[in-house]
């Protein structure tokens, strides 16, 4: 019976991966026949994608905090390909991704035509990325980036990279800081985080192998860009998303270790 509803529910996520592909083939044709197929509409067709997606995961999630009443650039911490959907079905977004995503089957195609930014790690492409981050943000569109450049387990930050967060303060465009948690019978749930040489499928059966986890996802306060050097400005996201995740004491904490290593 286990295996049955693990099947089940895993043939749920590819229904909704067939409807992607169907918006994903529209934008294709859009592009063959010339039609513009502008970012505000890539995003409203993504959100909807995002919410059929979250729907069809194993999670019970509970939103903190007041959406953005204008389109910002969106930093949280990352833990998992599930990030992308349970943030993306709460607003218009585009995303900032790894380069290697643009080759993935499926997943690759549909984050292309989604309007998906993608980004080498340790290239030399800083300048344009930049620009088009500033470009993007120019067109009042928000864009979420995880400033950490990749996964964790859930009970720890890694440091937040300033570089991603330069073209806020080239436009002037505050940060929306987003702390997302996944707890399993009230502790980090181990079986939510996509890490190491974790695949696609191979994290799907684990989840839905699993009871629901519960997802908390904490919109903090907007963080005033203008002026700030991008060093200050990674910090600060950082700080407030640390302390909205692991507390007071904690952040303490893992302030001194730092400062002892180095």
């Amino acid at each position: 019976m286990g295996r049955l509803r693990v099947f089940a529910r895993i043939l749920r996520v590819l229904l909704v991966v067939l409807f992607g592909l169907g918006m994903a083939a529209l934008f294709s044709l859009y592009e063959r026949l010339r039609i513009p197929a502008s970012t505000e509409r890539r995003q409203r067709w993504s959100q909807l994608f995002m919410v059929k997606l979250s729907n069809a995961l194993p999670f019970k999630v509970r939103v903190l905090g007041t959406l953005p009443e204008r389109p910002m650039l969106w930093v949280s911490n990352h833990v998992s390909w599930t990030d992308i959907p349970l943030l993306g079905m709460l607003a218009p977004l585009s995303f900032l991704s790894k380069a290697e995503v643009r080759h993935w089957p499926v997943a690759g195609w549909l984050a292309l035509k989604a309007g998906t930014l993608f980004i080498r790690r340790g290239g030399n492409d800083s300048q344009l990325l930049r620009t088009q981050i500033s470009q993007h943000l120019q067109q009042a569109c928000a864009l979420l980036i995880f400033p950490e450049g990749t996964t964790t387990d859930g009970r720890s930050l890694r440091t937040f990279h300033g570089r991603l967060l330069a073209s806020a303060i080239d436009t002037e465009v505050p940060l929306q800081p987003v702390a997302l948690r996944y707890l399993r019978n009230g502790q980090a749930d181990p079986v939510a985080p996509f890490i190491g040489d974790d695949d696609l499928l191979s994290h799907l059966m684990r989840l839905f192998a699993h009871d629901c986890a519960e997802v908390e996802i904490q919109l903090l306060a907007p963080i005033p860009s203008a002026g700030e050097e991008r060093a200050a400005l990674a910090f600060k996201a950082r700080q407030v998303i640390q302390l909205a995740l692991f507390g007071a004491d904690e952040t303490a904490t893992q302030a001194l270790r730092r400062a002892k290593a180095a």
